[in-house]
């Protein structure tokens, strides 16, 4: 653990096509080895697959609620007390939902084999936006573990 402070946050800078700090966000989350182009070239190639498929809605708008529909509300946390260890239900922050619902998309769009990045995120995004898929069963089992280690709350501190 750090000992002196708290790293700062940094600010995003919006992405130059559609001016979201979202969008950026994904960009940098999806990239590897610094190859911050490819992982632009995926994210937007996933957004314009969504504008095909559902071209009477904004395609920036249905991604925004996709990432919203995955974004846990609780989670988990392990605390020793005594000899045993709880699982601790506790409130996830605002940047750590970010966090954790576009990792479990980008994961689960890299499990889906035999399909480009691209398309994978896509389907992802789209799944999730309909609150159905792999990311939103995600979500549900976060939610269900925490609802079953409620008993366990008056230990968080």
């Amino acid at each position: 653990m750090a000992r002196r402070r708290r790293a700062e946050k940094r600010e995003l800078i919006p992405d130059p096509k559609f001016g979201s700090e979202l969008v950026s966000y994904m960009i940098n989350a999806v990239m590897q080895c610094g190859k911050k182009s490819v992982a632009a070239k995926i994210v937007y190639g996933a957004i314009d697959d969504i504008a095909k498929q559902i071209p009477d809605e904004d395609p920036v708008a249905v991604f925004s609620q996709a990432i919203e529909n995955v974004k846990p509300r609780l989670e988990v946390k392990s605390r020793r007390v005594g000899g045993a260890t709880y699982q601790i239900p506790i409130e996830v922050g605002q940047g750590r939902q970010t966090a954790l619902a576009a990792r479990w998309l980008i994961q689960y769009s890299k499990n889906r084999r035999g399909v480009p990045m691209r398309r994978a995120l896509a389907i992802e995004l789209l799944d999730a936006y309909r609150s159905q898929g792999s990311a939103i069963k995600k979500r549900d089992d976060t939610h269900k573990m925490a609802q079953a280690n409620k008993a366990f709350a008056h230990y968080r501190w």
